[in-house]
């Protein structure tokens, strides 16, 4: 059904990542930066958690913590759900579907991250993977 596409060939190769000592308020310029929702936490390659928008508006914001003396690693999402490269991207779908998740961060077999994969990546597969069914249909005369 996913036409042989792994995780790898679809994921965004640059992660937005910060290490896990970082302040809440350089996480938060990163995401104006670099116009994303969330990012994810590392201690050195590996994936500790995630930090979205909604975490920084109820975790510090909402209770009045100074954004930039408080570490990431005090408010950040844990454990996070990671994924291999090589996982066929319609179980990936499944996997976030059946967790509740709209991002994946992605690891090698050293368990450091190397992408990250998103809903939105899946959904924009869409098209392309409608038009590979037809075809396998017109030529297997399903």
């Amino acid at each position: 059904m996913g036409a042989g596409l792994k995780v790898g060939d679809v994921m965004t190769k640059h992660v937005v990542s910060l290490q896990e000592d970082a302040s809440v308020h350089q996480a938060a310029c990163l995401m104006l930066k670099h116009n994303i929702s969330s990012i994810v936490v590392l201690r050195g390659r590996q994936v500790k958690g995630m930090i979205t928008e909604g975490d920084i508006v109820r975790k510090v914001v909402a209770e009045g913590k100074d954004a930039e003396n408080t570490p990431v690693h005090i408010i950040m999402s844990t454990p996070v759900q990671v994924i291999s490269c090589d996982v066929d991207i319609v179980d990936a779908a499944k996997m976030m579907r059946k967790n509740n998740i709209k991002r994946l961060p992605v690891i090698n077999e050293k368990e450091e991250v190397v992408g990250i994969i998103t809903e939105t990546d899946i959904v924009r597969l869409l098209p392309s993977l409608i038009d590979l069914i037809e075809e396998k249909i017109i030529v297997e005369g399903i």
